[in-house]
């Protein structure tokens, strides 16, 4: 299982906006093989952090398989 908090304490001083963040969900979903996918945190405010953050995250995760 890929879990947000994992992504964002290896990953997270190298994201500066939700794009990359959507970048780096897709990659690790890619990389690891997951089947799920944890949104246990809530990611930072980035400028760009939509309000429907948590459907985004899940589609991109979604659309990585």
């Amino acid at each position: 299982m890929l879990s947000l908090s994992q992504i964002l304490m290896v990953d997270g001083d190298k994201i500066s906006n939700f794009e990359e963040l959507k970048q780096i969900v897709q990659q690790r979903a890619l990389e690891t093989g997951s089947i799920f996918f944890q949104i246990d945190i809530e990611p930072p405010g980035y400028k760009d952090r939509p309000e429907d953050w948590y459907d985004q995250l899940e589609i991109t995760f979604s659309s990585a398989r």
